[in-house]
């Protein structure tokens, strides 16, 4: 797992330290929460350990979050469940999110946009094709993102069980938070 991890980094970043045109933006606050709204049952948790890059002038981006981060479960044995039977975080330990902004707007300027990340996502060790809207408010070299979509657990061969089929939904809500600063 972590050599492809190297290996799409150094994509990343090596292109932009060879030709030093690229302004990169890093997280340096980011939070990541979700919610299953189930029959029977809500299921909330959250982490603060959203990490990633953005390079502002090739609009490229890699954001990774440790599953096992997760907090603010209904009790402990529910986040158990969640780690041990339906992610299983010692197997697949990060999900991640890498592509391209597909809109051409310069970030380094103030304003707020909405843009368009298209890219892959890897959740359980599945790579799924994505396009995601997200709102950005650029002001005096800080990137603020914020973006609400939906992770369908079939998507990324994450089963459940039919003995909980009404507590847990298929279609999990996401709520992503960041704050990026220009990497020194």
């Amino acid at each position: 797992m972590k050599k492809p991890l190297l290996v799409l980094l150094s994509i990343l970043i090596l292109p932009m330290s060879l030709f030093g045109q690229s302004e990169v933006y890093e997280v340096s606050k980011g939070d990541i929460h979700f919610h299953s709204n189930a029959p029977q049952e809500l299921i909330k948790a959250a982490s603060a350990y959203l990490s990633g890059i953005v390079d502002v002038k090739n609009r490229t981006f890699f954001f990774k979050i440790s599953i096992a981060s997760f907090i603010g479960f209904n009790s402990p044995l529910q986040k158990e469940h969640f780690n041990e039977n339906y992610l299983e975080s010692d197997v697949f330990p990060f999900a991640t999110f890498s592509g391209k902004i597909i809109e051409e707007i310069d970030l380094s300027k103030n304003g707020a946009y909405d843009i368009r990340a298209k890219g892959k996502m890897t959740i359980h060790g599945v790579e799924e094709q994505r396009l995601i809207k997200c709102h950005l408010l650029c002001k005096n070299g800080v990137i603020s993102v914020q973006s609400d979509f939906t992770v369908l657990l079939a998507d990324h061969n994450i089963k459940i069980p039919r003995i909980v089929s009404d507590k847990l939904s298929p279609e999990i809500n996401v709520s992503v938070n960041a704050v990026l600063i220009k990497k020194t």
